[in-house]
């Protein structure tokens, strides 16, 4: 039986321990701030190096200066590696297209269309309103904020009329949000303005669908600071 294979080069995007290590290793050497004294960068070089060939160097003390230097260097490395490791990772999960506006929709055809055909993975909320009706105006502009916020979701408005069944979309039932995700409806909110106050913000329509679990819970609500204006007015 032949010995053990020769240990291969590692490719820069190995995904193992090995693999981990050597990312590192660059990442850190790589990001040493070209505007610290010379020392310094050459200590942080000669420490994120894989060479084994200096035993002088591998087998003496660190300083407590050199131990203090690294430590320091490696926090903020490895805050900036670990940013940069949670920005490409949501990269590759965020699938699907992604939208930034409210997009109207001129007839029950265009309705129809955007709940069967778009993307399986593509959540798609609905108002259905009519012009006049207490509410609809309002709640638009909400919209209008949150799309602006949630750019995996399609927002979508028609008027009532066009949808081409005015006689179920009465004025006693709107604003109605419908919400659908691979041309299954998942919710279905008619007078949904009764659930908020007279008077209701983007950040109020964030709260209602993230009690049904419709839209992602966000560190920071949705146009707060617009919100905090509107609330500063005496």
């Amino acid at each position: 039986m032949s010995g053990p294979y020769p240990e291969e080069e590692l490719p820069a995007n190995y995904t193992g321990p090995k693999g981990v290590i050597n990312d590192w290793r660059q990442f850190k050497l790589d990001s040493v701030d070209q505007s610290a004294p010379q020392s310094k960068r050459e200590l942080l070089r000669q420490m994120s190096s894989t060479r084994e060939d200096d035993k002088d160097r591998s087998n003496r003390k660190m300083s407590v200066q050199e131990y203090e230097l690294i430590k320091e260097e490696d926090e903020r490395c490895l805050k900036h590696y670990r940013k940069q490791c949670m920005q490409e990772m949501h990269e590759r999960l965020s699938f699907g297209p992604k939208f930034d506006a409210v997009y109207e929709l001129e007839s029950g055809e265009a309705f129809l269309e955007v709940i069967e055909k778009e993307h399986r993975l593509t959540l798609v909320i609905v108002h259905i309103y009519q012009h006049g009706v207490k509410g609809c105006e309002q709640l638009n502009s909400c919209l209008d904020c949150l799309a602006s916020e949630y750019s995996s979701i399609k927002f979508c408005r028609i008027d009532a009329v066009a949808t081409g069944a005015a006689e179920r979309f009465s004025s006693e039932v709107l604003p109605a949000l419908l919400v659908y995700k691979a041309g299954e409806l998942l919710g279905n909110f008619l007078a949904v303005t009764k659930h908020f106050s007279d008077e209701f913000f983007a950040t109020d329509v964030e709260a209602f669908l993230n009690d049904y679990g419709l839209i992602p819970v966000k560190e920071h609500a949705a146009c707060a600071d617009a919100d905090d204006e509107g609330g500063d007015v005496e």
